[in-house]
């Protein structure tokens, strides 16, 4: 493998290293020692976005930055982990690795091909203690991905609509029970089942409903600047119209 120009060799293990040295009860870092799996958990999250946004740019140098801080995350999380006497880091390698060469017996066992990721994953929920079709569908999954994935488990046991139409019809249905509802608390609930019917709805079009709106939030972003740039001036003495004016504008332009 091809170093970088300049930067001394380094591996897992002297990544392990650093962190072991930093978590020294006595000599360590002031901050990195005192911390628990819950309050670096934010951090393992925020960096397997900016993983994300940094491919979806196409920066292959943020690209490398970033999975290196990814990275520096699961090695905190196992050092904390082995401190407790619970796993370590080489635990780590050993359960992806297995679960990797069991996860494809047609290229390291003797099928002839694949039964599906899918099949061999459902297959392994066997042994779970819940056996419920939504078993293990992380809580702290961005709510759209978790909607969606609860969605496509209860699918496979045929709790589905046949086509659009139903989570079409579904949306209009929710939209009448906010315009219903009595109290703050109902009517949250009911925009909490027009967003899930959304998703539903976007499934069975087969668009990621996380990408779309993540899309659309980069749209409107791109728009509004527009819309300042083509104002020139603040925006909060603007009536409604003229900021529809300069919105249309900006959709030209965009």
């Amino acid at each position: 493998m091809t170093q970088t120009e300049g930067a001394p060799h380094s591996s897992l293990a002297d990544l392990v290293e650093v962190m072991r040295r930093l978590r020294d009860p006595e000599n360590g870092c002031e901050w990195d020692r005192v911390q628990t799996f819950e309050t670096i958990a934010p951090y393992a999250i925020e960096e397997a976005y900016e993983v994300a946004d940094a491919i979806r740019r196409g920066d292959m140098a943020d690209l490398k930055e970033e999975l290196g801080d990814l990275q520096l995350q699961v090695v905190y999380h196992a050092r904390i982990a082995e401190e407790r006497g619970a796993f370590g880091i080489d635990d780590v390698m050993a359960s992806i690795t297995a679960k990797m060469i069991r996860r494809h017996p047609h290229i390291f066992g003797d099928e002839a091909e694949s039964p599906g990721w899918e099949a061999l994953k459902a297959g392994e929920r066997d042994s779970y203690a819940d056996k419920s079709a939504l078993a293990h569908v992380a809580h702290a999954l961005p709510a759209l991905k978790r909607a969606e994935k609860l969605q496509k488990r209860a699918a496979r046991v045929g709790f589905d609509w046949p086509d659009a139409d139903g989570p079409r019809a579904k949306i209009i249905e929710e939209l009448a029970e906010i315009d219903a509802a009595t109290s703050d608390e109902e009517r949250a609930a009911e925009v909490g089942d027009l967003l899930f019917s959304v998703v539903n709805y976007a499934r069975h079009l087969s668009i990621d409903p996380e990408t779309a709106l993540r899309e659309a939030a980069s749209r409107f972003e791109a728009r509004f600047r527009k819309v300042e740039e083509i104002a020139d001036k603040p925006l909060n003495g603007m009536n409604i119209e003229a900021l529809e004016t300069l919105w249309q504008q900006a959709k030209r332009a965009l």
